[in-house]
């Protein structure tokens, strides 16, 4: 077991939104922003930023890592780019007033057609129908959730055609 292996999560986390040069095995290099490290592994998940292209995702296994080395602290807007890397791109395009809107359209959409509807979670974010099946912002059939597949099915094409017909 190496010294990177036997650091704690805690320690770990001091490294999270910060570029960093990975030593490892082989005397391979490698520069990225760390998105995390895995706490069972010690496998560290970089992100680089390719010019005029998406993140670029490297994953650095934690037996492979000899040496880490912080090059530079993420400012704000670099923190915000690396928490956007997995968000669902939906959710980036909507501010909150539009989140809030479409949850209304959809819940008066569903409540029209008999659907029973209501808000739950402590802003009210989430919409629960019928008490079995749940709906995120954005709102769309990606977004329903049910242990019931016959209900989650059916509720995704009701919101799907309410969003084709938008």
């Amino acid at each position: 077991m190496n010294d990177w292996q036997k650091k704690s999560p805690l320690d770990w986390e001091t490294y999270v939104n910060k570029l960093v040069k990975v030593v490892a095995v082989e005397k391979l290099e490698y520069e990225g922003w760390v998105l995390t490290v895995d706490p069972v592994s010690a496998s560290i998940v970089l992100a680089t930023f390719p010019e005029n292209e998406k993140a670029s995702i490297s994953f650095i296994m934690g037996h492979a890592v000899r040496e880490v080395e912080i090059l530079q602290e993420a400012d704000s807007d670099m923190k915000q780019r690396l928490a956007r890397i997995f968000a669902p791109e939906e959710s980036q395009a909507y501010s909150p007033e539009e989140l809030e809107k479409r949850k209304n359209a959809l819940k008066t959409w569903l409540e029209t057609n008999h659907i029973p509807v209501g808000e739950q979670g402590e802003l009210g974010r989430t919409l629960s129908v019928a008490g079995v099946l749940t709906i995120e912002p954005p709102y769309g059939p990606e977004q329903c959730s049910s242990s019931n597949e016959i209900i989650l099915s059916r509720v995704q094409g009701l919101v799907q055609g309410y969003l084709d017909k938008q």
